[in-house]
């Protein structure tokens, strides 16, 4: 029986249309230009940030991440940037007993951003709040130590199989791929792709029925 889901955020909850559209206009090219870089590393199964490389080699995003702080060009997250689905799903989960966790590979600020939407979740934390990130095992131990469960009653969902569910499975949780994204999509019916997911939904409410059998 399940009793606790841990969400990624990226694609998972949130739309990442406004995340690539101020990059592209932070680093002074087309948006369309930043959207197509990074389709094409999310085909080729590489990590998009490259795309902010190739606009601008050697950038260091750490510091480009405070540059952009600095100037009032940093993160935003409203409920403009939810999907429709991520309140009543997190809401009747809650409702039907399970601990819900929000834990994905964001910066601080985004964290604070997510905290202060009031989402009916038990907790919400990111990679740069602990200090490591996804796809690293470490990150999925601090899921499980946050997740209050046995592993085995851990399911994690997301939509990028390299950062999601491949190192979740690994870690001995159960796995829900979303149809969401263009990872999620691209990966959606390519068999093992998903990271051999126990679960693939189109939609967060799928997770009530999952988790209440």
């Amino acid at each position: 029986m399940m009793k606790t889901i841990v969400f990624d955020v990226g694609e998972t909850l949130t739309r990442d249309d406004r995340h690539w559209a101020s990059w592209a206009d932070w680093l002074g090219v087309p948006r369309h230009t930043l959207s197509a870089l990074v389709g094409a590393f999310v085909a080729q199964g590489r990590d998009n940030a490259e795309a902010l490389r190739l606009i601008r080699p050697g950038i260091d995003l750490a510091a480009e991440y405070a540059a952009r702080e600095a100037a009032g060009c940093g993160a935003k997250v409203d409920e403009d940037d939810l999907y429709s689905d991520v309140r009543p799903a997190l809401a009747a989960l809650r409702q039907a007993g399970l601990r819900t966790v929000i834990a994905g590979n964001q910066t601080a600020r985004v964290g604070e951003l997510l905290r202060g939407l009031d989402l009916p979740a038990d907790l919400i934390v990111t990679s740069a709040e602990w200090g490591v990130a996804k796809p690293e095992p470490e990150f999925f131990r601090k899921v499980l130590e946050v997740a209050q469960a046995p592993a085995d009653s851990v399911v994690y969902v997301g939509d990028h199989p390299q950062n999601d569910t491949l190192p979740a499975k690994a870690a001995g949780l159960k796995t829900a791929h979303i149809r969401r994204g263009p990872w999620g999509r691209l990966w959606a019916d390519v068999p093992n792709a998903g990271g051999e997911a126990d679960w693939r939904i189109d939609s967060l409410l799928d997770l009530v029925d999952i988790a209440t059998r």
